[in-house]
């Protein structure tokens, strides 16, 4: 069995009733994943493989537990000699480099603080970072313009920044050569020293869709909070090859990258990457004969664009999909290609997986499956009720904010902030949606995108949907445009797909299209296309910005 099974008190389910009420995990009173999943795994079975890591000009390791122990002690001990310790910051910019697994497991061994970040941030971005979580440390990766940022731009003082490839950059260490001085053997300190489980583990910056990003604080105990992420929603199994695709700057590299899979002690293919190809992801698949699959819906979207066969995910026994919500079209196609259903998942920066498509419960395209059983998921209006079937509401969590493995303790140095979401002991989302009375959650979208037009509630997700089921459309953002009669009118930013232009004509025949497949007064009264939607860096569409432009417009 397993190492999970030793810190959840069952392993098997008969039903998602069952699973619900009666799964739990068993939180130590000292746990560190660095210690007690990856050093007992490697102690007892060195040669198991714990990752695959490929590159695009097919260069390849595969890593033993075995030698990720040493690496990463050799990595504690180079950090210790920089005055890293307990409490102190470092943050990772280290994309898919398998660097980046030595480094966050180094610092989990020393108590620090981790904060992923992604290689895409321009200088004054990581600025906010370095000033906001008081960084003692950057590691990043030497590649493209990352060094450029951080000599020219950056303010460290006499702070360390070192690099995590073989290349020589002046005004940087290398890591590749520095972790070579050190020893292979660290050992667990003590007392006061040693993390403990309420210390910060890890400071993630939200994406940013509608403000400067927050930084979501997790303590020690959030990896167990991916157990039932990797095993009942991932499906990873003893000996299989899981691949997320996430650059490590992002919390979906913690949710697929990392602690649930690792526990279920499956192998982690990482495809090391900076732009992304879809016939050359699906060739990687095909060719390392992936066992569990995870990725945005845009990955999706693409792929199905492509000429992928049945024989191209013949290995992919399970494939789920978070990050956005999914549209049903998407499902449908993927689903006649390969004949694997895609397993949508809900959660975000602040928990873990909090609503899933389980394998207990039948597949409804669209929807985002039903609650796990960590989290007391709720509706509620505005007035803080809870919502009947069918009435669109808030999603919060009912609970005690530092009573639920995986779930934030807070927004790092913002009371206000933390307790603008915590409220009464409900912790809000911020995100909308509807429960039918099968007990099925459906995404509407974030609060502030939602639209009011002539006394309707417009959910932006299922005019986007409805969209993406005409050929032509590639990409789409639903808003609300300002209009003097009715407030507000639907407002569709359109991608087009290859081989189809711009006309007014495509415009009336996609207002049809929704009229048609929605509710009539849902149609977008307006139609922009666009080469490029507005996004964050880690691709998720900005309305806010659409929304700011066309409200600029109107003045």
């Amino acid at each position: 069995m397993a190492l999970y099974s030793k810190y959840i008190n069952r392993t098997e389910f008969n039903s998602y009733e069952d699973f619900y009420v009666n799964y739990r995990i068993n939180v130590p009173d000292k746990f560190n994943f660095a210690y007690d999943v990856i050093d007992e795994i490697a102690n007892e079975k060195p040669d198991k493989i714990a990752m695959i890591w490929c590159d695009v000009e097919d260069n390849e390791k595969i890593i033993t537990f075995g030698e990720l122990q040493k690496q990463v002690n050799k990595t504690a001990n180079y950090f210790q000699s920089k005055g890293i310790s307990k409490g102190k910051s470092v943050m990772l910019i280290l994309k898919r480099h398998y660097q980046y697994w030595y480094s966050i497991l180094a610092l989990h061994k020393l108590g620090a603080i981790t904060i992923p970040a992604t290689s895409l941030l321009m200088a004054k971005d990581v600025n906010y970072r370095v000033e906001m979580g008081d960084v003692d440390m950057i590691v990043c990766t030497e590649t493209n313009d990352v060094p450029k940022h951080v000599l020219e731009g950056v303010e460290m003082g006499t702070r360390p920044v070192i690099l995590s490839c073989t290349g020589n950059v002046e005004g940087f260490e290398n890591f590749n050569e520095e972790i070579e001085k050190y020893s292979d053997e660290f050992k667990r300190p003590e007392g006061d020293l040693d993390a403990c489980n309420d210390d910060i583990m890890l400071l993630y910056f939200t994406s940013g869709t509608t403000g400067y990003p927050k930084m979501v604080a997790h303590d020690y105990t959030y990896p167990l909070g991916h157990i039932h992420t990797a095993r009942y929603w991932h499906h990873c199994e003893e000996d299989g090859l899981h691949l997320t695709v996430s650059e490590t700057g992002w919390g979906k590299a913690a949710w697929g990258k990392l602690y649930g899979q690792w526990m279920c002690e499956t192998a982690i293919f990482v495809y090391d990457f900076d732009k992304f190809e879809p016939d050359k992801l699906i060739e990687k698949i095909r060719k390392y004969k992936i066992t569990t699959f995870c990725a945005p819906p845009t990955v999706f979207r693409f792929l199905i664009k492509e000429d992928i066969t049945k024989e191209d995910f013949a290995s992919v026994k399970h494939a789920s999909i978070a990050g956005e919500p999914l549209n049903p079209e998407v499902f449908k196609q993927f689903k006649d290609i390969t004949g694997l259903e895609l397993r949508e998942g809900f959660g975000q920066t602040e928990c873990t997986l909090a609503m899933a498509n389980y394998e207990w419960i039948d597949v409804q395209p669209g929807s985002m499956g039903k609650p796990s059983p960590t989290y007391n998921v709720d509706i509620v209006s505005e007035d803080g009720k809870s919502c009947k079937t069918g009435e669109v509401g808030q999603i919060v969590f009912r609970a005690n904010r530092n009573g639920q493995v995986g779930l934030f303790t807070g927004y790092y140095k913002d009371d206000k902030k933390t307790e603008e979401a915590w409220k009464d002991g409900v912790y809000h989302t911020g995100d909308v949606a509807w429960r039918d009375e099968h007990g099925y959650y459906w995404y509407v979208g974030r609060a502030d995108d939602v639209i009011k037009s002539s006394g309707y509630r417009i959910g932006p997700f299922e005019v986007e949907s409805a969209l993406l089921e005409h050929p032509s459309v590639l990409e789409c953002a639903v808003t609300a445009a300002p209009d003097p009669v009715r407030g507000s009118v639907v407002k569709a930013t359109i991608t087009l797909a290859r081989g189809y232009e711009p006309s007014e004509e495509l415009k009336k025949e996609l207002q049809n299209h929704v009229k048609n497949v929605t509710a009539p007064y849902k149609y977008p009264r307006i139609i922009e296309f666009t080469n490029n939607l507005p996004k964050t860096i880690s691709g998720k569409i900005r309305r806010v910005e659409i929304r700011a432009k066309d409200n600029e417009k109107k003045k």
